[in-house]
């Protein structure tokens, strides 16, 4: 049965093996490097510090305690100043370097560790082969902070130091290397097993999120809502996974580094210089994910107003659709600069920046900056209630002053209009007083017919009431009309003829196009009928002034 499953597992991992050739290749040179024996004491750099070196220091003295390790592992502590501490940590790795090597390069070693008293101070000396090497001298800073004497202290360091030599001895054995490169090389068959799988999970969900974006703004605005909100959702998941496989990966390789003795300390040095990217990138990735979230559950918030028709009540689905538009645009951008304000600042606690001073700081600068920038405060204050009384959205076409064109962006400071022209033209909410909106719920063509005053005026009527009634009835513009049009008559005598006066009310934007075309078939129905349109022209009297003797009579 046993035996079943192992092969079994080995004809899986075979299968993936081949399909992942390059990551074999890499996994068996990692495991070569790493399984290759090394005879000599590989480089032991000494160990970091616990403070941000790269910081300002509030205290010159500060004491500081160090790690003092032996293949990457700490076998005790020593305390000292700041200002001395790298250079009393550098001093005994050499030496504890030097011994470790006289030490493995015996075959059957014999270390004689002693505590030797100079100057009332414990010192540790090691005798390896005839030669005594000093490592170092217990001082009253080692102890301070533990709550025991110097001389329990040195014999803590005797006993650590011997163990440690006893272990470093015994995993540079063959048969410990063989063993540590055999888990070695098992941990990078599971990693690639887990690698094909999530490869398999990463790759169905990135045609899951491809299939859900492409939606057509056509649909359904109930239909679009539910599809935003499943792609933040697929969009969250597909990010988690492929951090996943990144720290999969990452912390694979740790544990192989960490297996062999000649490149423990190459983990250690790892994780220290990986510590403060890891952090602001783990700040950043869980800034980037409630950033999404939050789009899902705004565009959820949407979906439920939209279908307990909490506001379709009073709203065509048009007009929702350009609100809830807006809305969703302008607090998506208000949540993602509050987030990232809130990720920066966790960010900088997060790497050890003390953000107290900072935050003081920010606060004195923010009065500064809203007592010298009112007109952006009041933008905000306008665009807010712009938004919330729905004055316009995005897609309406608006009129504000002497510019008028389409929306195609508005926010808390500024609205952004595309004229006619094709320029884009941007308007400080501000200065929003007085705006006209030609798109709101449904619109209106407005029609000034024209009609020469020897035209017969009733039957001009008639053709105008059967035109609007053709256009009415035709399919494919009976969808844009909302109502019968109405034609209000003869509205004004002007010096080229009278002007019969129509309204059709029609969807929003609807209104130029149901004009032209009604413009296009009355000319067609005037000039079937014989009902002239008038031409701009003048007439001229000329007189004669019988006062005048030279003035003579007209021809």
């Amino acid at each position: 049965m046993h035996l079943n499953k192992i092969r079994k597992f080995a004809i899986l991992a075979k299968n993936i093996l081949r399909k992942k050739s390059v990551n074999v290749f890499l996994g068996i040179l990692l495991i070569c490097l790493i399984t290759l024996p090394v005879k000599a004491q590989a480089f032991v750099f000494p160990d970091l510090i616990n403070t941000n070196n790269w910081l300002p220091q509030s205290e010159k003295n500060a004491e500081v305690s160090v790690c003092i390790r032996l293949d990457g592992i700490c076998l005790f502590q020593v305390t000292s100043q700041l200002e001395n501490v790298s250079e009393r940590v550098s001093l005994i790795q050499d030496r504890l370097k030097e011994i470790s090597h006289l030490y493995f390069s015996q075959e059957d070693p014999e270390a004689i560790i002693e505590r030797k008293t100079i100057n009332n101070l414990p010192n540790i000396n090691v005798t390896i082969d005839g030669q005594e090497i000093r490592l170092m001298t217990v001082t009253t800073l080692d102890v301070k902070n533990e709550g025991v004497d110097i001389a329990t202290k040195a014999n803590f360091i005797i006993e650590q130091l011997e163990q440690g030599l006893k272990r470093g001895k015994k995993e540079r054995e063959s048969i410990y290397l063989i063993k540590r490169g055999l888990i070695s090389a098992a941990i990078v068959g599971l990693l690639l097993i887990i690698n094909s799988l999530l490869s398999r999970l990463i790759k169905q969900l990135s045609s899951s999120k491809d299939r859900v974006s492409k939606y057509r703004s056509s649909q359904p605005i109930s239909t679009l809502l539910i599809r935003r909100e499943q792609w933040n959702i697929k969009e969250v998941q597909y990010r988690l996974l492929q951090i996943t496989q990144g720290g999969i990966w990452l912390a694979g390789i740790l544990i192989m580094i960490g297996l062999f003795p000649y490149t423990r300390i190459g983990k250690i040095w790892l994780i220290a210089f990986l510590r403060i990217p890891i952090r602001i990138g783990i700040v950043s990735l869980v800034t980037y994910l409630v950033i999404r979230i939050s789009y899902a559950f705004i565009d959820k918030f949407s979906s439920i107003l939209f279908n307990q028709d909490l506001l379709a009540k009073v709203e065509s689905d048009q007009r929702l659709h350009l609100r809830l538009t807006t809305i969703s645009l302008v607090a998506r951008s208000i949540i993602t600069i509050i987030l990232m304000v809130i990720g920066i600042i966790v960010a900088l606690s997060a790497i050890g920046i003390n953000i107290a001073p900072l935050l003081a700081g920010v606060g004195i600068l923010g009065v500064g900056v809203s007592l010298a920038s009112q007109n952006l405060i009041r933008d905000a204050i306008n665009g807010f209630f712009i938004i919330i009384e729905d004055q316009y959205a995005i897609g309406d076409v608006i009129e504000v002053g002497a510019f008028s064109g389409l929306v195609e962006n508005i926010n808390l400071r500024i609205t952004q209009l595309r004229d006619p022209a094709g320029r884009l033209v941007t308007v400080p909410n501000s200065e929003v007083r007085i705006v006209a909106n030609l798109s709101s719920k449904w619109s209106r063509a407005d029609l000034m017919i024209p009609v020469a005053y020897e035209t017969d005026i009733d039957q001009a009527l008639k053709v105008v009431c059967e035109v609007a009634q053709e256009m009415t009835q035709d399919k494919f513009w009976k969808t844009d009309i909302l109502d019968n049009p109405e034609i209000l008559g003869v509205d004004n005598f002007e010096e080229w003829g009278l002007i019969i006066r129509v309204w059709i009310k029609t969807r929003p934007l609807k209104q130029w196009n149901v004009s032209r075309e009604f413009r296009r078939r009355l000319k067609v129905a005037f000039d079937s009928q014989g009902l002239p349109l008038p031409i701009r022209q003048q007439k001229l009297w000329l007189t004669h002034d019988s006062s005048d003797k030279n003035s003579r009579p007209p021809a």
